[in-house]
C-alpha cells in the first residue's frame, strides 16, 4: 500500500469524466487500498480516483471518527438525494490551501459497485453524504469550486493561485 501524489488543479485530468469499472480485480482493490492510504494521510473523508491520476469511477469515504472503515465504491451513482440540504466546508488536495461552504443534500442512497463486485446500495447522512457526493462530482470531471457562484470560484482560485 501506497501514499500517492494527488494531481495539481489544472491538471485536464481533474475535468475528465473517469472510465466504468468492468469488474473488480486485485488491481483494482489494490488502487482503493492506495486510496485509503493517500486519505488518511491528507487526513480527509474521501478520494476519487482521478485525484490521483487514476481514470477509473473509484472512490473511497471514511466520515467515521475512529476511521479504518473506509468504503469503497465502484461506479457510484446516486439513486435518491433528501431534500434538506446541508452546508458543509470542502476542499480538494488538487488545490490545497483553500475551501469553500458548498451546499448538497443532507442524505443520499448510492448504488455501487463493492469489494466483491456485487451491486451494493447505501444510505450516507451527514460528512458522508457530503464526501461521496464530492467524490462523485470528482469522478465526471467537476471540483467542488464549480457548485459556487463566478465571484467565489474566481476568488477561491485567484486565492489558491497566490498560494501556489
Amino acid at each position: 500500500m501506497t501514499v500517492r501524489t494527488c494531481l495539481p488543479w489544472p491538471d485536464k485530468r481533474l475535468r475528465t469524466k473517469a472510465e466504468v469499472v468492468s469488474e473488480i480485480t486485485d488491481d483494482i482493490r489494490a488502487i482503493w487500498d492506495d486510496m485509503v492510504d493517500t486519505m488518511e494521510a491528507m487526513p480527509g473523508v474521501g478520494l476519487a480516483a482521478p485525484q490521483i491520476g487514476v481514470m477509473l469511477q473509484l472512490a473511497v469515504v471514511d466520515g467515521s471518527t475512529e476511521r479504518g472503515r473506509a468504503v469503497r465504491l465502484a461506479n457510484p451513482e446516486i439513486l435518491h438525494s433528501s431534500i434538506e440540504m446541508r452546508e458543509h466546508d470542502e476542499a480538494s488536495p488538487n488545490l490545497p490551501g483553500v475551501s469553500a461552504k458548498v451546499k448538497r443534500p443532507r442524505a443520499v442512497t448510492v448504488k455501487f459497485l463493492n469489494e466483491q463486485g456485487m451491486i451494493d446500495r447505501r444510505d450516507f447522512v451527514g460528512i458522508e453524504a457530503t464526501s461521496v457526493q464530492h467524490q462523485i462530482d470528482h469522478l465526471n470531471g467537476r471540483m467542488y469550486f464549480d457548485r459556487l457562484s463566478k465571484v467565489k470560484r474566481d476568488m477561491l482560485l485567484r486565492k489558491a493561485k497566490k498560494l501556489a
